[in-house]
């Protein structure tokens, strides 16, 4: 798939968004929603996408993107502080060449921890549904205080 070209409304975030693909909820609001990695590359790993249809980068609107940004680095905190992971990776591909896979724009939020081994993107397997549920209940409170 190349960077342009038409947003496609049938990808699983989009489903995500619409409620007809269940996911491990951290927080939701009027632009974003910020669940866990089902195929995380770390514990911790979780996704930020804007609620708006945008492919990529390229294809958000500007303040669409400020909101977005804006709950990348608030969930990247709950993160930090939920998790306590020696470091923060924080990544956002644009087109297949860079290596996006789903076609609606995300931000992904991978705590890194010394001496762990950090699967590659695309090439983790499916987490644990229990241990996925209380990472995001994990998060979600940090993000209440």
């Amino acid at each position: 798939m190349s960077l342009d070209g038409a947003y496609e409304d049938d990808n699983i975030f989009a489903k995500i968004l619409r409620g007809e693909i269940p996911c491990h909820r951290i927080m939701e609001d009027d632009a974003v929603l910020a669940f866990m990695d089902a195929f995380p590359q770390s514990p911790g790993h979780c996704l930020v996408v804007p609620k708006s249809p945008a492919r990529n980068l390229f294809d958000i609107a500007p303040d669409a993107l400020s909101a977005l940004i804006t709950r990348v680095q608030t969930v990247g905190a709950a993160v930090r502080s939920a998790l306590d992971p020696d470091g923060v990776v924080i990544m956002q591909f644009n087109g297949a060449p860079a290596g996006q896979t789903v076609f609606h724009l995300h931000f992904h939020i991978i705590p890194r921890y010394d001496g762990r081994n950090f699967a590659g993107h695309g090439q983790s397997s499916r987490g644990d549904d229990a241990e996925l549920a209380e990472q995001a209940r994990k998060i979600a409170a940090a993000l209440r205080g």
